[in-house]
């Protein structure tokens, strides 16, 4: 039980650094816009590639090029959707058009994508908007099983950090393309682009035949799409932001900076604010599809020989497959040949374009932002109010409250937010005391046992030891604990989609975060379970049971222990608070449950007949204060 509970926690801790820029509906209108924006003689050369291109795919792929009208339900894709479907939902371009012209799926993740735009646009609070990218991030996991993991080995989203605060945009250009510098936006945008731009210029062989000219424009414009896809997400906040720190710190900071905006400075001298990741302007929009229209003229110029450059290799057969460098299983940057001077130059129009990123940690560095990533421990506080519905004797039937108070130490693993802020993978264990103050009912009926304050209660007041697990679920209640060392061993695949599906809600998604204005609520029945032990230190429970008078039996003064089972139903989190190292929030949950006594004996008097002892069941409201330190 505790492998499987250690090796659940490292399968689910795999997925905490997924993280993408622009949302594909974002990634896709930048594009659009790109295009609309050529000039007509640019936008005639680029058309008839496309329709070069399109020639045998004409019932997938768009009569032109941008579709200004698409919306739900879509039965093509246009190129506007290919940078988009870049990066996030395939790993190359070569598995990007396998994707866009032989599957039926990417209509699915298409159709959710135009579905999120209209949503976003309605939303007209935060808590909707948060809701929003919640239900779509879901479809898109149903509809793309890798969608959670496909960006988890590396930052090839994301600028490199700056190292120095005096490094020129040359300089810091090549520690960005140079071979073996970790993937990186800007070097996987050069690797593609530059990947395009040679198929571009083959084109110009007046020889191909009509099925070659074909094949090699769409292969040319598949690596061109793919090399966008990663130009747009340097323009995004939370990537120019950096990616160093941990696991949860660069969640948080992407978050934080996606939504609230970054000043930004360009290679070229320009200051801007720019947002990110679901929280485009139409600022936003322009800045960066004036880089991509840049690119687009580069890649056209070439392909219509308005400008000539020098590449080896044109007539290598294998220009007509698109790329295969997979940009989610590799870690560093492959060689990039730059072989005419012309080309040098081209990278750099396009790069000084872009924002300079952040300082790495240091003097100078932006702050940072935590999100609930990483391993913990925590200290709990509690405050409960119970209303039962009797007493542990037959004939105390009476309801009541009792009121109480907890702490505890926590440790576990915070995986909150794995494809977005309505998550939640939290795993933990509790160990810790209550204190239990006695029963508002008495132990009979008589009026004077009002005048006796605890001694005359039902239940006395009692302490008990207390521990709490929670660990989300796919299906049922405990299926991870079961499924996860069978699927590591038959599927690994499959558990990895379980158990993003399990932290964001289950299979059905029942259990997924709700946001409004005033927090979050959510739904959390079989996530989590208390277990209280009453009577197990020195001090023994004492309770008196009443006698029933019909048969005769006496009044007895009784020990006794107890095992309390709770079940919360619903649980309420106001917006969290977040610093560096720790978290705090206070949570709130309704909680169903049942008090099963054991081990009962007669104290007094000592010769009577034992009395047996019924179950109490109870709702339980709990207002808890959650701090978590994490560790690094």
């Amino acid at each position: 039980m505790s492998k499987t509970f250690l090796f659940l926690l490292f399968i689910l801790f795999q997925f905490n650094t997924a993280l993408y820029a622009w949302i594909y509906p974002e990634h896709r209108d930048i594009t659009v816009r790109a295009v609309e924006e050529l000039t007509p003689e640019n936008r005639i050369a680029l058309d008839k590639i496309w329709l070069d291109a399109r020639k045998g795919h004409e019932k997938r792929l768009t009569e032109s090029i941008i579709d200004v009208t698409q919306t739900v339900k879509p039965r093509q894709l246009d190129f506007g959707a290919w940078p988009a479907i870049a990066g996030d939902h395939s790993c190359s371009p070569e598995n990007m058009l396998d994707e866009i012209l032989n599957t039926d799926w990417i209509l699915k993740v298409a159709d959710i994508a135009a579905q999120l735009k209209i949503d976003i646009k309605k939303s007209k609070t935060r808590s909707e908007h948060i809701n929003s990218i919640r239900d779509s991030d879901i479809k898109f996991q149903r509809a793309d099983p890798m969608y959670a993991t496909r960006a988890g080995s590396n930052n090839s989203h994301f600028l490199l950090e700056r190292l120095d605060p005096e490094i020129d945009g040359y300089q810091y250009a090549f520690s960005c393309l140079r071979e073996g510098a970790p993937l990186n936006a800007l070097g996987v945008y050069t690797f593609f682009h530059i990947s395009a731009l040679k198929k571009a210029a083959a084109l110009n062989n007046n020889d191909l035949s009509a099925e070659d000219r074909s094949a090699l424009s769409l292969s040319a414009l598949a690596d061109e799409a793919f090399a966008i896809h990663f130009l747009e997400d340097a323009f995004a906040a939370g990537h120019v932001a950096g990616t160093w720190g941990d696991a949860s710190q660069r969640k948080g900071t992407h978050d934080y900076y996606n939504e609230k905006g970054l000043e930004i400075t360009t290679w070229e001298g320009k200051h801007i604010v720019m947002m990110g990741d679901a929280y485009l302007r139409p600022q936003d929009m322009e800045v960066t599809a004036e880089a991509v229209r840049k690119s687009l003229i580069q890649f056209i110029s070439v392909a219509d020989s308005t400008i000539h450059i020098n590449f080896s290799g044109l007539d290598d057969p294998s220009l007509k497959r698109p790329n295969g460098f997979n940009t989610c299983t590799n870690d560093f940057m492959p060689i990039i040949k730059i072989e005419d001077k012309k080309l040098k130059t081209f990278i750099t129009d396009v790069l000084i374009t872009t924002p300079m990123p952040g300082l790495a940690t240091g003097i100078g560095e932006l702050p940072r932002f935590r999100s609930e990533l990483g391993i913990f421990i925590g200290v709990v506080s509690a405050l409960h109010g119970v209303t039962v519905n009797g007493g542990f004797g037959m004939m105390q039937n009476e309801p009541g409250a009792i009121g109480g108070i907890d702490i505890g130490i926590r440790f576990g693993v915070g995986l909150e937010g794995v494809l977005n802020r309505s998550g939640d993978g939290l795993i933990f264990i509790d160990a810790g005391w209550r204190q239990d103050g006695s029963s508002s009912m008495k132990w009979g009926d008589s009026p004077d046992l009002l005048e006796g304050g605890q001694i005359t209660s039902a239940i006395p007041g009692r302490d008990a030891v207390i521990t709490r697990f929670r660990v989300p679920f796919w299906l049922i209640p405990g299926d991870l604990i079961i499924l996860t060392p069978i699927l590591s061993l038959i599927s690994p695949k499959a558990l990895t989609n379980i158990g993003v599906q399990a932290v964001n809600g289950g299979l059905i998604p029942w259990q997924t975060g709700i946001a409004t204005p005033i927090g979050r609520f959510q739904f959390i029945a079989g996530r989590e379970i208390g277990i209280t032990f009453y009577g197990i230190g020195k001090d023994k429970d004492v309770l008196i049971v009443p006698g029933d008078d019909g048969s005769n039996s006496e009044t007895t003064l009784n020990s006794y222990k107890s095992l309390q089972l709770d079940f919360p139903i619903i649980e309420y989190r106001p917006f969290r608070t977040f610093s560096l190292d720790q978290s705090s929030s206070l949570v709130i949950q309704l909680r169903i449950g049942v008090d099963i006594p054991r081990s009962n004996k007669v104290l007094v008097p000592i010769d009577a007949e034992t009395p047996e002892l019924k179950s109490i069941w109870y709702m339980e409201l709990a207002f808890a204060f959650d701090w978590r330190q994490y560790i690094k």
